[in-house]
């Protein structure tokens, strides 16, 4: 059944006019980084209220940079999977527009992708919330962390999106736009529940495009939103339809 699907699929994204892929921490859990929710989830020893918020960062950064310093220590280790390598190969081979991705930790473009939405930002710059500068994650150090501002001293926050913070401008306005002019849309690895970016596949669905669903198991989505979905591990899927692909070329 798998198999058929995966060549379902390969034959849609050849078919395709436009091609966009959304992406979640699922995506990313084969590099070791683990989804927030679930098991080995963050949110499982860290509640989101008092380490993920916006106000908690300002009440007291040193508390949460002791799950950012966490996150930073995965992230820095972190190397692309094959999910992540073949979704860079189906935009170097033509196939691929752009990828949406809900992730912070750069895989994407570390496995090739020049076209990548980070809509709910990257940890691959920080800032000052006092006086605006602005660092680059790769010139720091696990030990350089918790960071602090080279011109203020105060602790420097990720450029990531906190709970009670606002998507970024840009990164709503090219999703918007990949959304409602793509003709099919890759969904890896989300679980599609987290609101505004769950909307992103509603809207590829709304005006038309095919919606392929990748995942471990069945999500919110399943059977309304997309199309069909190919049950399994993104590292192994991913991979074969980019081979499937390459039998259709």
């Amino acid at each position: 059944m798998t198999h058929s699907l995966i060549q379902r699929a390969a034959k849609d994204i050849f078919q395709s006019r436009k091609t966009v892929a959304f992406t979640g921490a699922g995506i990313s859990v084969e590099s070791g980084i683990p989804a927030f929710r679930g098991g080995q989830g963050l949110w499982e020893r860290y509640d989101p209220d008092e380490y993920a918020h916006i106000d908690a960062f300002h009440v007291n950064p040193g508390k949460v940079w002791l799950m950012l310093r966490e996150m930073f220590a995965l992230i820095m280790t972190a190397k692309p999977n094959p999910a992540h390598l073949g979704l860079a190969e189906l935009e170097r081979m033509g196939f691929l527009s752009s990828v949406i991705t809900q992730n912070v930790d750069g895989l994407h473009q570390a496995a090739g992708n020049t076209n990548v939405i980070e809509y709910h930002g990257s940890h691959n710059t920080l800032s000052c919330l006092r006086c605006s500068t602005k660092v680059k994650g790769s010139s720091l150090t696990l030990s350089d962390l918790p960071a602090r501002c080279p011109n203020c001293s105060s602790l420097l926050k990720p450029d990531v999106v906190f709970f009670g913070e606002a998507i970024p401008w840009r990164a709503q306005l090219l999703s918007s736009s990949e959304s409602q002019s793509c003709t099919v849309m890759l969904v890896i690895g989300t679980s599609a529940i987290v609101y505004p970016a769950a909307s992103i596949p509603i809207t590829a669905k709304e005006r038309g495009a095919t919606v392929i669903e990748i995942n471990k198991e069945p999500t919110s989505i399943t059977g309304d939103i997309s199309d069909y979905l190919i049950e399994g591990s993104a590292g192994e899927i991913i991979p074969a339809i980019v081979e499937e692909v390459r039998k259709l070329v």
